[in-house]
């Protein structure tokens, strides 16, 4: 059959445009493993400043994470690829981590999925791992004897993994949510002792007070 076309030349045409797409996704990929470490670092300081009390530090920090998941998320959503890649994921996953560690540590709204631009899996699974981030806060407060403080964080541990225990997804739903959890209970349970512990020793050191004023052994 003759032919009324150049078949090389279709054929260069093809590759030609195959070839700059991938220039298009590489150059785009190599941005975002860039952003996604700066992304990381950012908001692992910012956590470092939510613990140490200094929260102006430690919005300042979380407000740059945000402009730079901004330009990541805008620039990797046309390449679904990347926009799904681990890393891209991860870095949203610790954004949402700082957000909602900072939030619970300041009594503040949890900030939502929406707000965030965080998809659900990834702020699941951030809620999941701050957990993690209340236990470092919890016992801080234990050793600055704020028994009532490390209380409420506890409880917020608890509220956490009761809400992600329920959520019976597969994993390549959830992005693995299953064994973040898992994760949460073996913290939550340590740190229920931990300050089971520290509200029994409180109780007790009230008690022998009461007991040595009635005695009249102050």
């Amino acid at each position: 059959m003759e032919q009324n076309y150049s078949f090389t030349e279709t054929l260069d045409q093809i590759v030609s445009s195959i070839n700059h797409d991938f220039e298009i996704k590489t150059d785009i990929r190599d941005k975002t493993l860039a952003r996604s470490r700066e992304l990381i670092r950012y908001c692992a300081n910012s956590i470092r400043a939510t613990h140490r009390g200094e929260d102006p530090e430690a919005l300042s920090l979380l407000q740059t994470a945000n402009e730079i998941a901004a330009e990541m998320v805008a620039e990797t959503q046309p390449y679904p690829d990347v926009y799904w890649a681990g890393y891209t994921q991860d870095a949203l996953k610790e954004l949402a981590e700082a957000h909602l560690t900072r939030a619970i540590v300041q009594a503040e709204p949890l900030p939502s999925p929406e707000s965030l631009k965080i998809e659900y899996p990834a702020y699941l699974n951030g809620l999941a791992e701050a957990a993690g981030e209340l236990r470092r806060f919890a016992l801080d407060a234990l050793r600055r004897g704020d028994v009532s403080q490390a209380e409420r964080i506890l409880d917020h541990m608890d509220e956490i993994y009761t809400v992600l225990i329920a959520i019976d997804f597969p994993s390549a739903i959830t992005g693995g949510l299953r064994r973040t959890t898992d994760m949460v209970r073996g913290v939550l349970e340590r740190t229920r002792g931990d300050v089971t512990t520290a509200v029994r020793q409180e109780a007790m050191k009230v008690a022998l007070e009461r007991f040595e004023q009635r005695m009249g052994l102050e």
